[in-house]
C-alpha cells in the first residue's frame, strides 16, 4: 500500500509530474513516513500542521507534499530564504513572511485566496518550533475572512504519520475556535515535544 495518495482528487491544486516528485516519492517510501486519511476534494483550504518542534517537520512535510504532487504554499519565515536552502525553498512554493515588519499578513493571504481559482495554504499555528502556551490566531482569521475551511494535519513522530483530520469551519468566536482546534491535537507527538 502506498504511503501517500498516488493521484489527487480533481479539485485539489496539483503540480505536474517532475523529477522532484519522483525523488520525493523515493525518499518518502524509504523513510517510513505516510499520510493517513483522505485529503478533501476542495479547491481552497487553510492547512494547519502541529506539533511543529523541529526543522525536520518541514523536511518531511515538503517531501510528502511533493510526493503527492500537492500544490500547497506553506508560510515560512523570510529568513529561511537567506540560508543555503533558499533557492530550493523558493521553488517549492513557500510563502515567505516577514514577522518583524508591520505588514498585514492576513490581508495579503485573503487577497491571494480571492484572486486564485485553487489555493491550499499551509501554516504552523504555533508560529515557531519552540514550546508556546498560545497558538497564533492568524490561520483562523485568514480562514474566516477568506471563507475557507481548515484542514488539520496531525504530525506524529512515533508512528511516522501525517494524519488528515476532519474539516473545521470557523464560528467567528476566535477563543472558542482556538480551544476546540488545539484540543484536537492532544496525543500527537512531535520530534521534541507534544502539541
Amino acid at each position: 500500500m502506498s504511503p501517500y495518495p498516488e493521484h489527487l482528487a480533481p479539485n485539489i491544486p496539483s503540480l505536474p509530474n517532475s523529477w522532484w516528485m519522483r525523488l520525493s516519492r523515493w525518499a518518502i517510501r524509504r523513510s517510513g513516513w505516510r499520510l493517513v486519511g483522505e485529503l478533501p476534494n476542495l479547491p481552497k483550504v487553510v492547512v494547519i500542521g502541529a506539533p511543529h518542534s523541529s526543522y525536520w517537520d518541514g523536511v518531511w512535510g515538503l517531501l510528502m507534499k511533493s510526493a503527492m504532487g500537492l500544490d500547497l504554499g506553506v508560510m515560512i519565515k523570510r529568513e529561511v530564504l537567506n540560508g543555503p536552502f533558499g533557492p530550493i525553498v523558493r521553488r517549492l512554493g513557500m510563502v515567505p513572511i516577514d514577522r518583524k515588519a508591520a505588514t498585514d499578513v492576513v490581508g495579503q493571504m485573503v487577497e491571494r485566496f480571492a484572486t486564485r481559482e485553487k489555493m491550499w495554504l499551509g501554516i504552523a499555528p504555533e508560529g515557531t518550533r519552540k514550546p508556546v502556551k498560545q497558538w497564533k490566531s492568524g490561520f483562523l482569521r485568514i480562514a474566516r475572512t477568506a471563507n475557507v475551511p481548515i484542514v488539520p494535519i496531525f504530525i506524529d513522530y512515533p508512528t511516522k504519520t501525517f494524519t488528515v483530520g476532519s474539516l473545521i469551519e470557523t464560528t467567528g468566536d476566535t477563543e472558542a475556535d482556538m480551544t476546540r482546534i488545539r484540543a484536537m491535537f492532544a496525543g500527537y507527538q512531535g520530534k521534541h515535544r507534544a502539541a
